[in-house]
C-alpha cells in the first residue's frame, strides 16, 4: 500500500497533464481579406491597432484564406496593421 501511496502524486500529475491537453482546443485560424491579400489575424483581438469588423452582415474573417471557407466573424474587414 505504501508503494501505491508514494506514486499517487506522479499519477495525479500525469492525469492532470493528459486532461490539460485533451480538453484544450487550439484557436480557430482566422484570415481577413484586405484588397487582394489575405491577412492572418489568428489570436488577435480586433481593435484600432490590429483589425476591425464593422456591423455589415457579410464575411469579415474566415477560417482559411479563401472566399469559400467558413465565416468566423461578420462585417467588413479593415486592416489597421502597418
Amino acid at each position: 500500500m505504501n508503494k501505491l501511496a508514494g506514486k499517487l502524486p506522479i499519477i495525479a500529475f500525469v492525469f492532470a497533464a493528459f486532461a490539460a491537453f485533451a480538453f484544450t482546443s487550439p484557436p480557430i485560424p482566422e484570415y481577413g481579406l484586405s484588397g487582394s491579400n489575405w491577412i492572418d489575424v489568428t489570436g488577435l483581438t480586433p481593435g484600432p491597432t490590429t483589425y476591425q469588423c464593422n456591423l455589415d452582415p457579410q464575411a469579415c474573417t474566415r477560417e482559411a484564406p479563401n472566399t469559400s471557407a467558413p465565416v468566423v466573424k461578420t462585417g467588413i474587414f479593415k486592416n489597421n496593421m502597418p
